[in-house]
């Protein structure tokens, strides 16, 4: 059986609160360094041959708190990163309505459907995701992985594994620090936890 853990990062620093953010490259707040030893913790027993992560520093310095662990090395995997929002970046959802009325209507009724001005379509990241996906399940046949990414690659993931419809995927819950489990028996699929969280410790 190949086990994969694929978490998404903790929570980001709020000066991202109500923002736009795919490529912008922020860090963690402090409640996401917390979130991130939480799933550490929870993970501390599990066999983990590999950890993948997105180069973005949320992700990065997510996976940097679940490595320390382990003796593994951190690996970049560079499409997994988040969607590029291209004109949309940094700035706040009522700044996009105002600016973009129409592009933002057709964002909130068909969000898989949309390019971003100067930045990716979900198709492209779909595709990037997938693939990258699949070279690194090609590469550890039979063991546990740990890829460290974003909200919205995860669902792809998610949805590719289960062939779900891509306008489906926000069916899909992704909290900050959020933990799934996706095995495969050979070729078969099966999500064994979805958007899991570790328990907070009573004494926080």
């Amino acid at each position: 059986m190949t086990r994969f853990w694929l978490i998404r990062h903790g929570e980001p620093d709020t000066e991202t609160r109500n923002r736009c953010y795919g490529a912008l490259d922020i860090g963690l707040s402090e409640e996401g360094r917390r979130q991130m030893a939480r799933v550490a913790r929870h993970l501390a027993t599990e066999p983990l041959g590999a950890i993948y992560t997105s180069p973005r520093n949320r992700a990065l310095e997510s996976a940097s708190i679940l490595a320390s662990s382990y003796s593994c090395l951190v690996e970049m995997a560079p499409d997994l990163r988040e969607i590029d929002f291209g004109d949309f970046e940094g700035l706040t959802y009522d700044e996009i309505a105002l600016r973009y009325p129409d592009l933002y209507r057709q964002w909130m009724e068909t969000p898989t459907a949309i390019r971003f001005p100067n930045g990716e379509s979900f198709a492209e990241v779909r595709l990037r995701a997938t693939r990258a996906f699949e070279e690194i399940r090609r590469k550890h046949q039979e063991q546990t992985v740990a890829l460290v990414s974003h909200g919205g690659v995860i669902r792809i993931i998610l949805a590719h594994a289960l062939q779900m419809p891509h306008h489906c995927i926000f069916r899909l819950a992704q909290h900050h620090a959020a933990m799934n489990l996706l095995t495969y028996m050979c070729e078969s699929p099966c999500v064994e936890l979805l958007n899991g969280l570790p328990a907070v410790p009573k004494d926080t």
